[in-house]
């Protein structure tokens, strides 16, 4: 039997029908690798949970809707690569609930914006973006310097991410497991018990908004941004090393 393309789009029926091929097609090229696949997150050092501070400032990010502009995975293109940096790992992304992978780029691509700018660069584009880059179309965040920062649920935060895979430790035994996997200090910001205090001492030590007297919704978010794609040391791995996983 013989189809035109006239005679499938006239018939609603067919239409439906071939179009669910495709797509089962689709999906089953695209699904069944997976199963023979040993693994698709990169063994990789330095990957680790966010601490509270950290956390706080990435669901300040969510809540403000920066995702809907800025993207989180950097593509292995060369172009991508000479103006982000090394293409985006999913080992990176492996304790982000959601991860912020995506297409849309309104404004660039964030994964490695860590480290990239001072924390004083920071405030000042979050107050006014143009006032540092004069052709930025984002808009004005002076509020995030003005609210005071609400940590009186990290703890359960924390709690909720853990159920979904992310290793906080509430017990000695999982304090302990985390202790051997990222070091005492940092098992030590991963322990849901001290989470505010924490979250304090971090602020603290950092001033991320530079303003020592109070702790705003500024110094979580600068945290967050400051952390970005600085986890893992890419001079240790050759690009043979991450094809392995592909």
């Amino acid at each position: 039997m013989k189809f035109s393309h006239e005679s499938i789009e006239i018939n609603a029926g067919l239409l439906i029908v071939l179009t669910l091929v495709a797509i089962s097609i689709g999906g089953l090229v695209e699904i069944v690798p997976l199963f023979y696949i040993p693994g698709t997150v990169e063994k990789v050092d330095g990957v680790r949970p966010y601490t509270p501070l950290e956390q706080a400032g990435r669901d300040i990010y969510t809540r403000e809707g920066c995702y809907l502009c800025h993207s989180q995975m950097i593509r292995p293109f060369r172009d991508e690569k000479l103006r982000f940096g090394h293409y985006s790992l999913a080992a990176e992304s492996q304790y982000d609930h959601p991860f912020q992978w995506g297409s849309k780029r309104t404004g660039p691509d964030l994964a490695r914006v860590g480290k990239k700018y001072s924390n004083a660069w920071h405030v000042q584009h979050l107050k006014a973006p143009r006032s540092v880059v004069p052709e930025s179309i984002m808009p004005n965040y002076p509020w995030l310097a003005e609210n005071d920062l609400d940590y009186s649920d990290i703890a359960d935060r924390m709690r909720a991410l853990k159920k979904v895979g992310v290793p906080y430790s509430e017990t000695e035994a999982e304090y302990q497991a985390n202790v051997k996997k990222f070091g005492k200090a940092m098992a030590d910001q991963l322990n849901i018990n001290l989470a505010g205090e924490n979250l304090l001492a971090q602020a603290e030590a950092g001033n991320y908004d530079g303003n020592r007297s109070r702790l705003s919704e500024l110094d979580a978010l600068i945290a967050y941004l400051q952390v970005l794609g600085t986890m893992v040391d890419f001079k240790k791995y050759d690009e043979g090393y991450f094809a392995e996983f592909r």
